[in-house]
């Protein structure tokens, strides 16, 4: 895996993260969500959409183990899916500082994924995430494994 994808081992983040185990589910049905390098694309909230960074990544693991980059820091978290719903726990992330811009985005995509449960909806290499406040995360399928 490349430093460009989703890092699945965070030699300086350092935190062990466990857990409930995800399942596939329905999400998968149309393609698979957990064991996938997901690009952030992009994030809308508010009417606005905010275009990710090149280094925002996410990846599901279907031991309960999700990880990544916000677009400056990296971070982790539990991870359950269950059916078209993908429940994040609280993230775990390094502390960089970056640029505005970066940093802009890497608290849209946090306050996203942080704490919360999402819709899935994967299919044709994409998967869309959508909050229950209408937030959308936006990711493609990143370089095949």
């Amino acid at each position: 895996m490349t430093a460009a994808a989703l890092a699945v081992v965070f030699g300086p983040l350092g935190v062990a993260c466990g857990g409930a185990k995800g399942d596939s589910g329905p999400v998968a049905a149309h393609e698979p969500v957990t064991g996938v390098e997901w690009r952030v694309d992009s994030v809308t909230t508010d009417g606005t959409t905010l275009r990710a960074p090149a280094a925002a990544r996410l990846r599901i693991d279907a031991d309960g183990r999700a990880a990544g980059n916000l677009g400056c820091n990296q971070f982790s978290a539990q991870a359950t899916v269950h059916g078209d719903r993908i429940t994040f726990g609280g993230l775990r992330t390094t502390r960089m500082a970056c640029d505005p811009t970066r940093m802009t985005f890497e608290r849209a995509l946090a306050r996203a994924l942080g704490g919360q449960t999402l819709t899935g909806t994967a299919e044709h290499g994409t998967l869309v995430l959508t909050t229950g406040h209408g937030e959308r995360v936006h990711l493609s399928r990143g370089t095949p494994e």
